[in-house]
């Protein structure tokens, strides 16, 4: 509808400037109409334009990145995927990943290929900067724990649900997505009440309509994040998604290799038979001879799993009505 009226507006003002013979107010609705015709797209591209990238499934894949957080000296920002086609529609779903490292390593771009995967099937899709616990290449840092990781991610779903009407998205649709510690993340998102930047607004949720987990950390209690606590410690049980389950969580699906030698696959099968108990929907996929990352050997989609795996992913969100 927004489309129609445009042309039809703009066939208007072209024939008032035809009509015209004033120089200046020629040149007056000459500006005006540049800034018409691209207002839709200043609208929802006020961030740094990346790339646009030919996508087989929709086009082509426009990327362009955001800072949702300042905190101290840090500028967190989020990297943004979507095509135009998904910007004639409304109620989109959005996805946002989070990306694995032990809280301390890793970045955005290792999750890019999967959100240009997602964004040409009609979905936005985002890859979140946050926090890491290490300094100079040392860890921990020594204000920087998975605490503070915990609260950029929920920071980060805030903004994309608040952001949601930009890029046509419905407020319930919204997935978060993690690998290893990232999927810790996420977890956290839906199960952590505690742990809010002082600058969040906390009247919008930061609770994911889903989860999509991937070698995915669910029980915090273990050498490496107790490491990173530092002197907070004793605070690790009220970080860890496996010490913190109630009922009413999103459904959630989490693939696990079984050979994982860094989170042991016994933590999600308890994980799985708690949530279970308390009547959440989680569905387990292990893989026999598979160890942390599931995609190891195949660099597509930096090694956290394969296209068999984001197959049975996409099955998952067609299953919740999350993709068509």
């Amino acid at each position: 509808m927004i489309l129609v009226l445009k042309r039809i507006f703009d066939r208007h003002i072209f024939m008032m400037a035809i009509s015209t013979k004033d120089n200046i107010t020629m040149k007056k609705l000459f500006i005006f109409i540049v800034l018409w015709l691209n207002f839709p797209t200043y609208a929802v591209c006020k961030g740094e334009h990346i790339r646009d990238n030919p996508n087989e499934n929709n086009g082509q894949v426009i990327h362009i990145r955001e800072v949702f957080k300042t905190v101290d000296t840090f500028k967190l920002k989020i990297d943004i995927f979507y095509t135009s086609q998904s910007l004639e529609k409304e109620n989109n779903t959005a996805i946002v990943f989070f990306h694995g490292g032990g809280w301390a390593f890793g970045t955005p771009e290792e999750f890019f290929s999967t959100c240009e995967r997602y964004a040409g099937m009609g979905i936005v899709t985002y890859s979140v900067d946050y926090r890491l616990s290490v300094e100079n290449g040392t860890t921990p840092n020594k204000t920087i724990s998975p605490i503070e990781s915990v609260m950029d991610a929920k920071s980060a779903m805030r903004w994309v649900r608040e952001n949601a009407g930009r890029f046509h998205m419905s407020k319930n649709k919204i997935v978060a997505a993690g690998q290893s510690a990232g999927g810790h993340l996420a977890l956290c998102t839906a199960m952590i009440d505690d742990y809010n930047e002082k600058t969040d607004k906390l009247t919008i949720s930061c609770r994911p309509d889903a989860v999509l987990l991937f070698s995915a950390c669910v029980n915090a209690v273990e050498g490496w994040c107790d490491r990173l606590l530092a002197d907070r410690r004793g605070k690790i049980w009220s970080i860890s998604p496996a010490h913190n389950i109630k009922s009413g969580m999103p459904p959630i699906i989490e693939f696990h290799g079984m050979f994982d030698d860094q989170v042991p696959v016994w933590t999600v099968q308890f994980f799985e038979n708690d949530m279970k108990k308390a009547g959440n929907y989680f569905e387990l996929h292990t893989y026999e001879g598979r160890r942390h990352y599931l995609g190891e050997g195949n660099p597509k989609y930096s090694r956290y799993f394969d296209d068999e795996i984001l197959k049975m992913a996409d099955d998952f969100l067609r299953k919740i009505n999350f993709l068509n």
